[in-house]
């Protein structure tokens, strides 16, 4: 099936040479997660409703790390980052969020070791996400997952970087 069917509705062709269902949307799933990060950070940016705290230039990522982002967009791209992984992982908490932005830390002449990221700084970035209401926390358990709103704002990022 070729890129423009999917973005402008045309019915895709079975193996069989049947038509499908009908058209399908372009989701999060299916766009590079580089591309999709770059863009809903763009976006959470654009709104102006995410708050940067004041810390954010100060503070490092993860506790192996020796200096703080360069980027000054760094806390958008990682709420991006967040966001997706939420969406594609149900129930990821904090502690995810932590081996997921973990890292090898450097300790000389000795072997490298892993190292979780920072769990503070994904916390309050799920905090500002479940105040967008992009996110909720699971019913009856531990973590987050996505918002029925807040699939519908990624899929439409998605689907903006699909047709591009």
């Amino acid at each position: 099936v070729s890129h423009e069917a999917k973005c402008w509705g045309a019915e895709e062709q079975s193996m069989s040479g049947e038509a499908a269902a009908g058209p399908r949307g372009v989701n999060v799933k299916d766009v590079a997660s580089h591309d999709f990060v770059v863009a809903y950070a763009s976006h959470l940016k654009r709104i102006g409703k995410i708050e940067v705290p004041k810390w954010a230039d100060l503070v490092k990522t993860a506790s192996y790390k020796e200096l703080a982002p360069y980027d000054p967009d760094w806390y958008y791209i990682r709420a991006a980052a967040i966001a997706r992984r939420v969406y594609i992982r149900k129930g990821t908490g904090v502690g995810g969020l932590k081996k997921a932005f973990g890292g090898r830390v450097h300790r000389g002449t000795r072997p490298e070791k892993y190292a979780t990221g920072s769990g503070s700084i994904a916390r309050h970035i799920l905090k500002q996400l479940e105040t967008l209401k992009i996110i909720e926390k699971v019913a009856g358990g531990k973590g987050r997952q996505i918002t029925a709103q807040g699939q519908r704002d990624l899929d439409s990022i998605a689907g903006q970087i699909g047709c591009k």
